[in-house]
């Protein structure tokens, strides 16, 4: 069966088809760095994560190329504000989001190009386009003439008679306000570039078309971000690069936001979650969990009862996980990496990436294998865990990757708390045990509450008790 997805420029899911065979190339709208990133941000790079790795287990050799934008006007106007240097920010910024992506478990790109790296990409871009009569230069900018091409607004179809794009403070010598500035001339104290039009800043639009072309060629198979970039970015990004002469996406795949009281969560709203603050407050992969679960193509209304929810789902896959370990050990758990997923899993993948659907199945194979672990069934039991790994290792969420375990010294360390830890629970729930035995169960339900104050969640068996991490209750 063949991956399938939904296009933006056709409004319809089409079969993927490669360029070159065997082979995709992504392009996703990275940061803009003017400022830490919030779990808004983090969705778009997780979901094209997780269409990564389905690519990838369906055996393509991807190329995967997500921009930095570290500078433009938003930068430039929170250098004026606070007096650091425009590139500290970005660079500062930078650093956040790539520490955003890598806690939430995101695989690096192939390539992460800055626009300020790609200037001499842009200045040719912007002479091809001069050379075909698509743009002019004017007051040392340079602007897209967006009547010299009919094809403008198809990617967002709207009538450019209706489209109303007022002149921007600065932008001199415009034919038409709806025309968009390839390049900004130097205004003082602002960095800039030399060019054969004056020195000079990127626009926002061109940089993406030149770096697109610079790593994945002058036509590629997937260009990926979130809704709010179809109009202008994109159509902006489409207009100059085709334009030029360049074929540009075959596929343009766009994610939804993630929303607070019904707004899309952005900073200058002031109802941003940054992820620097959420990963204190929740585990990096239940946050993960969380906003993966819904298809990407649909709105995430956040809220702390949904990450509860998330949390709970999540845990009770590595319970699972957890009891398997423990009844078959370690050497057989090896050898469940690398195994099968199901047909249900992989046909919901191959539909549009349908994580929902996906994550049903995930959850149909973890009441089969808890079924095998009641009946002490170790040979079904193992088979299932192999399943599971297998899906949730497509997804990001295996709880035995090294990601998440921290790599094998880490591993070593905490094997060897958690067996300290172990012993002190075992003697306390020795004497939860007594308690009851003697029928005081004041005292045994003080002792579970206290556990469960810590973040122990007690779970009571005709085998005994068991013991698992939780949340700790706040006082």
């Amino acid at each position: 069966m063949s991956i399938r997805l939904y296009d933006t420029a056709s409004r319809q899911v089409r079969e993927f088809a490669p360029l070159v065979p065997g082979c995709v190339s992504i392009y996703l709208c990275g940061a803009t760095v003017q400022a830490p990133p919030h779990i808004g941000h983090i969705r778009s790079g997780l979901n094209f994560d997780i269409m990564r790795r389905w690519f990838e287990h369906r055996g393509y050799r991807v190329t995967f190329c997500r921009n930095v934008t570290d500078v433009d006007d938003k930068i430039i106007g929170k250098s004026a504000e606070t007096g650091e240097p425009w590139w500290a920010i970005g660079y500062a910024n930078e650093r956040a989001f790539n520490a955003a992506y890598d806690a939430l478990g995101c695989l690096p790109p192939s390539v992460e190009p800055r626009a300020t790296g790609h200037v001499t990409q842009m200045v040719e871009m912007m002479q091809e386009l001069i050379d075909r009569g698509h743009a002019y230069a004017a007051e040392g900018s340079v602007y897209f003439d967006v009547r010299s091409f009919p094809e403008y607004l198809a990617l967002s179809r709207q009538e450019l008679e209706s489209l109303r794009q007022p002149s921007g403070e600065g932008e001199l010598g415009k034919r038409d306000p709806r025309d968009f500035a390839l390049w900004k001339a130097a205004r003082p104290g602002e960095p800039s570039w030399p060019t054969p039009w004056g020195r000079g800043r990127p626009g926002w639009h061109l940089e993406c078309s030149a770096m697109a072309r610079a790593y994945l060629g002058p036509r590629f198979d997937i260009h990926g971000g979130g809704i709010d970039l179809i109009f202008p970015h994109h159509e902006n990004e489409l207009a100059q690069s085709r334009a030029a002469g360049d074929g540009f996406a075959n596929y343009w795949v766009h994610n939804a936001w993630v929303t607070l009281s019904g707004e899309k969560m952005s900073k200058s709203l002031g109802n941003s979650v940054l992820v620097s603050e959420m990963v204190r407050r929740w585990r990096p992969i239940v946050l993960r969990y969380y906003l993966a679960a819904a298809h990407y193509r649909s709105m995430i209304e956040y809220s702390e009862e949904a990450l509860r929810e998330a949390e709970a789902a999540f845990e009770r896959i590595e319970g699972f996980v957890r009891r398997t370990v423990e009844l078959v050990g370690d050497a057989a758990v090896e050898q469940t990496s690398g195994g099968q997923v199901p047909q249900a899993f992989a046909e919901a993948m191959d539909d549009d990436f349908s994580v929902p659907q996906a994550l049903a199945v995930v959850h149909g194979t973890l009441r089969q294998g808890n079924a095998a672990l009641a009946g002490d069934d170790k040979e079904v039991a193992l088979a299932r865990l192999a399943e599971l790994r297998a899906m949730l290792g497509v997804l990001g969420l295996d709880p035995l990757d090294a990601h998440w375990a921290g790599g094998e010294a880490a591993q070593a360390e905490a094997a060897a708390l958690a067996g300290v830890v172990d012993g002190l629970v075992a003697l306390v729930l020795e004497q939860r045990q007594a308690a009851r035995a003697r029928k005081d169960y004041a005292t045994a339900d003080a002792i579970r509450e206290r556990l469960l104050e810590a973040g122990l969640t007690i779970e009571d068996s005709p085998t005994g008790s068991r013991w698992s991490l939780g949340q700790p209750r706040s006082s």
